[in-house]
């Protein structure tokens, strides 16, 4: 017997399953951790690793460098830096990357797609960390502070080469 979900038509295996996948519809985060109060749909793969944090536990190991780590899944994703194995690739140009993720943001310099866009003025941007960066030009944020002046800046490259005058480096 399958469950059908009412929302997307997916068939599932259980009523647990079911009840599962809705979650991904409705946001529903039953999980709370103790320590911060953050919430999770799913207890084993996600409080269960992220109580970890607060724990330091880490009870996986890279045989290779003895690095250890949280969850399997990281260990995994770190070993490839050992073996080289770039398991995804991109159907378009044929390169290939270690992370899933990587490939998913190269996708989008084939397809134009940028899905993150400035509430403030409406530009978009292919990357998170673009958008962000931008945002502070709307704010004034500066979070990356000279230790030895005190001057701010709203990038690192610019504190970077701010540093230089300090240390009398060439850039």
């Amino acid at each position: 017997m399958t469950y059908k979900c009412k929302i997307c038509d997916k068939c599932l295996a259980s009523k647990q399953s079911l009840s599962f996948h809705i979650r991904i519809h409705t946001g529903g985060r039953p999980y709370r951790c103790e320590t911060c109060n953050k919430c999770f749909a799913y207890l084993n793969n996600f409080l269960n690793c992220h109580i970890r944090i607060h724990t330091g536990e880490k009870p996986y190991q890279c045989k290779t460098c003895k690095k250890r780590f949280a969850r399997w899944s990281n260990l995994k994703r770190h070993i490839r830096t050992h073996t080289g194995e770039k398991p995804y690739q991109c159907k378009t140009c044929k390169k290939r990357f270690a992370r899933w993720s990587n490939l998913k943001r190269h996708i989008r310099t084939h397809t134009g797609e940028k899905p993150y866009q400035c509430k403030t003025c409406k530009k978009r941007f292919a990357r998170w960390s673009n958008l962000k960066r931008h945002i502070r030009t709307h704010t004034g944020e500066k979070p990356y502070k000279c230790t030895a002046c005190n001057k701010s800046f709203a990038q690192s490259t610019n504190l970077n080469r701010h540093l230089r005058t300090h240390t009398g480096e060439k850039s």
